[in-house]
């Protein structure tokens, strides 16, 4: 199947199916003409006697440097190659054919000045399957994601390295394997490929797509809970939502409160219960992972507007003839939104964590078993998966510091300022991982507490839950080697799997 985008409106739907998914990946095909109009309008200038950066100059501190029209090809490829300092692994394959496709979608743009050569043949690689290899740190997320892009040039003009048919090799021997000719770069076209946040942004999103799966999870665990514990369900009344206003709070009281509709457990408690309030961790649900919610929103239409935004420098204005330099590399609006992704993704797991301390307390957990183990002593139950929870947890506080706020000088302070969203934005994958085995590990304390409830039940879209969450995860009678259960019930919030069970309809 091939995937068919439109410059300017590719949306967070498209984008995250792109990048889960294998589709190969095309241009609509009325972006030609706007492209290869910019593309005239560089070559005039290649010609030309006037300075235009990237074209017929150096870069950079070297921008003065006059670059003869006969070493224009050379200057390009010197470009790609000596920008090629990345170092550390290798980007993963999917996010490498996101940030490839985000590329296609600027150039597509028609204000970057290549020809459509540079776009077919992005097009082919991700239809072919010839990805080049990204070391993942470099950027400094201005004058955009230049060593992470560079190696991405690079196997288009057959150097660096590239992965086909899940071998890592040459580039030029990659496109030769494929069916594919190497790129001779024209006036800018390097320039164009490596300028640009479009690492930073697939990083991003692929944190923002990886956030929004656990917050629906997040929804889920939360209610199961609420139940395990006998919460009530008094502080998800929709009028006291309604007084405040935000609407992920109000979203999140909605959904928990349809999620424990129907529930006897809650029915046994709700006359002669002696407690008045709940702890905050299952009072407050709806306040901090609804505001989460609003923060991974406004993150998302950052995003979405910069996937779509052309992020090279000098720009062509084809309706005007003009070729301006600007900024429009810096990826500030790229490192906000990962410090805002990450800060939602640390108190989702922050307050998720506080509730799995409250499941495994006796003291705490309303008659509960001791880490909910049956015969507490001989065995520890769930005592050191808790453990876990606050480990990441802390972990997550740590690598939600804001990246944003740090900035170096670089490029013999021609590049005085810059954003730092390379790392702010590769750090949400670790801390997503760690968020899905804290709200795994609450499923699975939450499952056990309302087993502990029976023969009372809970509602049938939180039995729906238990069932799927029981075919990966047995119940827990005896100690047993606790590490897969882990992973499985981890692996139930990357695949959306309880939300779905549950029906929940919480959208991004």
């Amino acid at each position: 199947m091939t995937h068919v985008l439109n410059p300017g409106a590719a949306t967070l739907e498209q984008l995250e199916h792109l990048w889960r998914g294998t589709d190969a990946v095309t241009l609509d095909p009325s972006a030609r003409a706007g492209v290869e109009a910019s593309a005239a309008l560089i070559a005039k200038a290649a010609r030309g006697n006037t300075p235009v950066y990237g074209v017929n100059t150096g870069f950079g501190k070297l921008a003065t440097v006059r670059i003869a029209p006969d070493d224009t090809e050379t200057l390009q490829r010197n470009l790609i190659l000596s920008h090629c300092c990345g170092v550390g692994e290798p980007l993963e394959p999917a996010t490498t054919r996101l940030m490839m496709a985000l590329k296609l979608v600027s150039l597509g743009r028609g204000a970057s000045g290549v020809r459509w050569d540079i776009c077919a043949l992005i097009e082919a690689m991700l239809a072919r399957g010839v990805i080049p290899v990204i070391p993942v740190q470099g950027s400094v997320g201005a004058s955009g994601d230049l060593a992470p892009l560079a190696h991405m040039a690079a196997a288009m003009i057959g150097a660096g390295e590239a992965v086909f048919g899940g071998k890592v090799m040459p580039g030029g021997v990659a496109l030769e394997k494929a069916g594919l000719i190497p790129v001779v770069l024209g006036p800018k076209e390097g320039l164009a490929l490596i300028n640009g946040t479009q690492f930073s942004t697939a990083c991003a999103l692929t944190g923002l797509f990886e956030a929004w799966r656990a917050a629906r999870a997040a929804i889920v665990t939360s209610a199961l809970s609420t139940d395990a514990i006998m919460g009530s369900t008094a502080p998800i009344n929709p009028a006291i939502h309604a007084l405040r206003g935000h609407q992920g709070q109000i979203d999140v009281a909605t959904a928990m409160a349809q999620l424990l509709d129907g529930s006897e457990i809650r029915e046994s408690h709700r006359d002669g219960d002696t407690r008045v309030q709940d702890p905050y961790c299952i009072r407050c649900q709806p306040q901090v992972t609804g505001a989460a919610i609003d923060l991974l929103r406004f993150a998302g239409r950052t995003l979405e507007i910069e996937a779509n935004a052309v992020t090279d420098n000098p720009l062509v204005i084809a309706e005007t003839g003009e070729i301006l330099s600007g900024g429009n590399f810096h990826a500030e609006p790229v490192a906000f939104a990962a410090d805002q992704i990450a800060l939602a993704v640390a108190e989702i797991g922050a307050i998720a964590q506080r509730r799995v301390a409250l499941m495994v307390d006796p003291t705490l957990s309303f008659d509960l078993p001791p880490f909910l183990t049956p015969e507490p002593g001989l065995n520890s139950g769930l005592m050191i998966a808790e453990v876990t929870t606050a480990a990441l947890m802390s972990e997550n506080k740590h690598l939600a510091n804001p990246c944003s706020t740090d900035s170096t000088p670089t490029s013999a302070n021609q590049e005085d300022h810059v954003s730092m969203a390379a790392h702010g934005a590769r750090r949400l994958g670790r801390m997503t991982k760690n968020l899905s085995v804290i709200l795994g590990i609450e499923a699975m304390c939450a499952a056990q507490g309302i087993e502990q409830r029976a023969p009372l039940t809970t509602s049938a879209r939180l039995q729906a839950v238990l069932t799927s969450l029981r075919a990966v995860v047995p119940s827990l009678k005896q100690d047993r080697y606790l590490a897969p259960d882990i992973q499985r019930a981890a692996t139930c919030v990357t695949e959306d799997m309880f939300a779905h069970a549950a029906g929940l309809e919480v959208s991004l």
